[in-house]
């Protein structure tokens, strides 16, 4: 057997899965804060996640995929993603529906996508949910709680008003910055410093 080497993990990929709920522009803005922090970029993204990209923005399927250093077909279960003998720093699945959720928690991998997100759990390596949905039945509660038991963190991309936006932009980037800052990656966003209440203590 050859000699082993190490690979230091910031230099390894990062996994975005984009499936059918509402918040696709989330999927594209970490795609696109990932490329300019030159981290490379392995997409997998479901039909509904496509339709969704369709209807909420201006990006076209091919626009989305430029965006990423390799596509996987969602079907392509003997994808690389899909073992976890690739290495990879992680997993995002931004947005993240309910469906999704749900093969998370109960290890379903009915697809690539979900494929991908139970091996990154399995190799104990950080799987980030955006999750979006609302209101939450108890149904969906006991999912994310499975899903956090299961090792994944649960991210609803919730807006941050202490940074003042002013457009949905700016809303969007901040939790995805936040996101990047689960793997070490700092993005570049306005940080809380404290408030300054004029109390002498």
């Amino acid at each position: 057997m050859g000699s082993r080497g190490s690979r230091d993990a910031n230099g390894l990929p990062i996994v975005v899965g984009i499936s059918g709920g509402s918040g696709a522009i989330y999927g594209v803005r970490i795609l696109q804060a990932l490329a300019e922090l030159g981290v490379e970029r392995h997409l997998v993204i479901t039909q509904p996640g496509l339709a969704t990209l369709r209807y909420e923005t201006d990006y076209t399927a091919e626009d989305l995929k430029s965006l990423a250093t390799t596509v996987h077909p969602i079907r392509n279960i003997g994808a690389s993603i899909a073992s976890g003998s690739f290495l990879t720093r992680g997993m995002i699945v931004a947005p993240c529906s309910v469906k999704t959720l749900s093969g998370v928690a109960h290890c379903y991998g009915d697809n690539l996508l979900q494929r991908a997100a139970d091996v990154t759990l399995k190799e104990q390596r950080p799987l980030v949910l955006m999750v979006r949905e609302t209101p939450l039945h108890r149904g969906h509660i006991r999912l994310l709680d499975a899903a956090a038991e299961n090792g994944a963190t649960i991210f609803p991309p919730l807006p941050a008003f202490y940074a003042r936006p002013t457009t949905i932009d700016e809303m969007v980037d901040h939790s995805v910055a936040r996101v990047l800052d689960l793997f070490g990656l700092d993005a570049g966003m306005p940080r809380w410093s404290g408030q300054q209440t004029g109390v002498v203590a």
